[in-house]
């Protein structure tokens, strides 16, 4: 089971389906922050990722647990929780536990972007692995970044998109929220990178309250946007997918050509004729 972790470590993390929609808003904050990747340091991802139909055959079964996830579980646990945290623990203290617990993901960043060709990212999260365990004292203070050695977490579904793997059935599943089957492949994978997969059940689970709290708690006073949307279910969907392909193009989305209407052209013609 030890070597189930990062699928425990979403459980927590992911209770609620919201946490899909409010990840694309961290994500857009990231994009404006971070410079423009160049042609060079693209990585090529099949251009079918991103016309790929994004199916949906479970609707009914996910928005029951869709219900079940927003309605019950975050309501009840996971937000009472993170507005507890977000108002009586000090905020330096907020940090130093969560930079720690991210620090164990460098590792899997490392290979992961290594295996994508991107050599220069797969040294920065080595290096950010060893600078923060050491002088950062385990992870709590990142001094990595502080030197210039900003976090870019990869994943291993994001290795399986850049070899044309597509996403699979959209689910909604109950207490992780929104994934599909090449996320879920990808998480079981990252499992098994050090130092995830040495850690015992109770501390993995630690680890994974630490981020699922974190991240819930950042994300409290947004919650008006998916409050106001029409459908809040396939507002999320939306929002999952858009943060997939963010994460697999590392922010720069290309643009998708509209094909030309063959009717709109016959048209034109015979306008010009006239």
């Amino acid at each position: 089971m030890t070597r189930n972790l990062k699928n425990k470590r979403r459980t927590i993390c992911s209770t609620l389906a919201l946490a899909a929609w409010l990840s694309v808003s961290s994500g857009q904050a990231l994009a404006q922050a971070t410079p423009e990747t160049t042609d060079a340091e693209q990585v090529p991802v099949p251009q079918v990722l991103i016309d790929a139909d994004r199916s949906d055959p479970f609707d009914d079964f996910n928005r029951v647990m869709w219900d079940l996830n927003y309605d019950y579980l975050d309501k009840y646990l996971l937000r009472p929780t993170a507005v507890f945290y977000k108002d009586y623990i000090p905020r330096p203290m907020q940090s130093g536990i969560y930079n720690a617990a991210t620090n164990l993901d460098e590792p899997s960043s490392t290979v992961n972007n290594m295996l994508q060709g991107n050599v220069e990212d797969s040294g920065n999260a080595l290096a950010r692995f060893l600078i923060n365990s050491t002088a950062g004292l385990f992870g709590l203070f990142d001094v990595a970044s502080k030197i210039g050695l900003a976090r870019k977490q990869d994943e291993f579904g994001e290795v399986l998109a850049t070899y044309g793997v597509n996403d699979g059935p959209y689910l909604m599943l109950p207490g992780i929220g929104p994934t599909t089957i090449r996320h879920e492949v990808g998480d079981f994978v990252d499992g098994q990178y050090y130092p995830l997969a040495n850690f015992n059940l109770w501390t993995g689970l630690g680890i994974a309250a630490i981020k699922g709290i974190h991240g819930r708690a950042q994300l409290i006073d947004k919650e008006a946007l998916l409050e106001g949307s029409l459908d809040p279910y396939s507002f999320v969907k939306e929002a999952y997918y858009q943060q997939r392909l963010y994460d697999i193009y590392d922010g720069d989305v290309p643009e998708i050509e509209e094909p030309e209407d063959d009717d709109d052209d016959d048209f034109d013609d015979e306008f010009d004729d006239e």
